[in-house]
């Protein structure tokens, strides 16, 4: 079993779910969503399998493979995982089965809102008008028309909105696990196709702008990390025996620092709008506000993190000089973002914008912890993407449950729902005191490494981060004090509260944010050697007291880590 492509099985059994429900005949709807459902089980299941296999103090990068794939070029089907990318796989294997679940019915035909329906009608008077008055031609044009008792919105399929989650499945185990650097932005790219496509069909009424601004954004940010990889090839062939894609090889390079900053901007734009860092973020509260509930999950669980890791994982090992000289600036970036997100939070009047701006704040202190270059701060950075998604996740997915009750998402429209719906009212009260970092919930944990370890180099702006935390505190509890306590708004009378799917949904969220709030050692025995080596590939070492900066001699070297994790 040590040579078992684990990494390939994962990722490719989602796509072998997406043939079985494509194979399917039609109105099998309930089928479909069981055998996504399965597939996605299937693939935590062999997640956990393999990561019992992994060994922290073992190969920095475990579960390797690598096949010629364009020889011409170097380029390779090369996968492999350090513990930062182990735990965000497994953050996948996690978050899509809770989607599934939560995502049942959001893909079954709906009537079109009253405004949908309205434009129907007047197309279609308009093109029989045409028709009636279309000369002597025998042409006769046909609209479809509202059916009887509500038109339908066109373009939702069950079939197609659970391969679309599949296949994002699979491209996101991908983009965690390449090590071929061109083989992360084909990765990188395709998983913008299912996102798009979960935005645009299945969205809010605003669906078909926010989902060609979220390609949008994307994919110029991509064209700038493209234009960097090439130029990481070139420089390969100059001082390698032929051009290579392969990271551990590209670490290798000597790069003059004009030469590397260049390229540091290619990768850390494209990943500055993926996280979103501030002021690159705009994209985000439109994307999140009208996603499926389910997509937006992923969005901001998962697909965001994208840029944080990447941030980790090529900015800093790749260009080195680059990121020391560059990194005042991303940290003030970084503590702006903290700061603007918490404040506009607190102003929304839209549940899911509030989420999203949330979510910009959080990635304030990732940023800040990543490039605080030292071992706590890293740490905690990894570590907050996981628990990131698992909050946000779980808030995202009650408040969605919240507003397909109440069919709308202004904050205004509720209040005193826990009268009707204690279960729903204390879904959200657990995800939003996990959400602004209350002691015993997993947030925290990695809140308090990112600060301490930050404050090590950065002490003002870790001062003025630490801000954030008491806005936090501001935005979850108003936002929950205005929707589930106070009077109850006659309207929402008679609110269902959570059902059984739904608590099954929300539930292996709140363990795990409990469990983690009380024992992370778990993860960060997983996550603290691989952040080790990509501090010696920087070249930096925790600071010691007097000491200021440097490497220290029981350090591990970039030549320990290109086979072993810390020593």
């Amino acid at each position: 079993m040590d040579d078992f492509p684990w990494l390939t099985v994962i990722g490719a059994t989602p796509l072998l779910g997406v043939a079985v429900i494509l194979a399917l005949p039609r109105g099998r709807d309930l089928l479909v969503k069981q055998v996504a459902l399965l597939t996605s089980l299937v693939v935590l299941g062999l997640t956990i399998a393999m990561c019992a296999r992994f060994e922290p103090a073992g190969a920095r990068f475990q579960f390797t493979e690598a096949y010629d794939w364009i020889p011409a070029f170097g380029v390779q089907y090369a996968v492999g995982v350090d513990g930062i990318a182990l735990v965000l796989i497994a953050l996948v294997a996690v978050l899509v089965p809770v989607v599934l679940l939560a995502s049942w019915h959001d893909a079954d035909p709906v009537e079109a809102t009253a405004a949908e329906a309205a434009a129907a009608s007047e197309r279609a008077v308009v093109a029989r008008a045409a028709a009636s008055t279309g000369g002597g031609s025998t042409r006769v044009a046909t609209v479809e028309g509202p059916p009887a008792g509500g038109a339908l919105r066109p373009g939702r399929s069950v079939k197609t909105f659970f391969s679309l989650l599949l296949v994002l499945e699979t491209m996101m185990v991908g983009v965690f696990a390449a090590t071929d650097v061109f083989l992360f932005y084909v990765f990188f790219e395709a998983m913008l196709i299912p996102m798009y496509f979960l935005i645009g069909s299945y969205g809010g009424p605003r669906r078909a702008y926010a989902s060609v601004k979220f390609l949008l954004y994307s994919l110029f940010g991509g064209l700038l990390m493209l234009a960097s990889v090439i130029g990481l090839y070139v420089a390969a062939g100059d001082q390698l025996a032929s051009g290579t894609f392969n990271f551990l090889a590209l670490t290798q390079l000597e790069l003059s620092t004009t030469h590397q900053v260049w390229l540091f901007l290619g990768f850390f734009l494209a990943f500055a709008i993926k996280a979103p860092l501030f002021p690159f973020h705009t994209w985000l509260p439109d994307a999140g506000a009208e996603a499926p509930v389910g997509a937006a999950v992923l969005l901001v669980g998962v697909l965001d993190k994208v840029g944080t890791y990447g941030f980790l994982r090529y900015c800093l090992p790749l260009f080195p000089d680059a990121s020391r000289e560059l990194a005042p600036y991303v940290i003030a970036l970084s503590v702006i973002g903290v700061l603007y997100g918490a404040l506009l939070a607190m102003g929304q009047k839209d549940l899911k914008r509030f989420v999203s701006y949330t979510s910009i704040a959080h990635f304030g202190f990732i940023g800040l912890g990543v490039f605080a270059f030292t071992t706590q701060a890293q740490t905690g950075a990894v570590l907050y993407m996981v628990n990131h998604g698992l909050s946000t996740g779980a808030l995202f997915l009650v408040i969605g449950f919240l507003v397909a009750r109440g069919r709308t998402r202004d904050v205004d429209a509720y209040g005193g729902v826990a009268k009707v719906a204690p279960l729903l009212a204390g879904a959200f009260l657990v995800a939003g005191l996990s959400s602004l970092a209350l002691p015993g919930l997993s947030t925290f944990i990695s809140e308090f490494l990112v600060l301490v370890g930050s404050f090590q180099r950065y002490e003002v702006a870790t001062v003025l981060a630490t801000i954030g935390i008491v806005l936090a505190a501001l935005y979850v509890l108003l936002a929950y004090q205005r929707t589930m306590q106070g009077p109850l708004n006659p309207v929402h009378a008679r609110m269902p509260d959570l059902k059984g799917r739904e608590v099954l949904a929300v539930a292996p969220l709140v363990a795990l944010m409990v469990f983690l709030g009380f024992y992370p050692k778990p993860l960060t025995d997983v996550i603290e050697p691989a952040v080790r080596c990509t501090q010696a590939d920087l070249g930096f070492s925790d600071p010691q007291p007097d000491e200021g900066e440097g490497v220290e001699s029981d350090a591990p070297t970039p030549a320990d880590c290109q086979t072993t994790g810390e020593r």
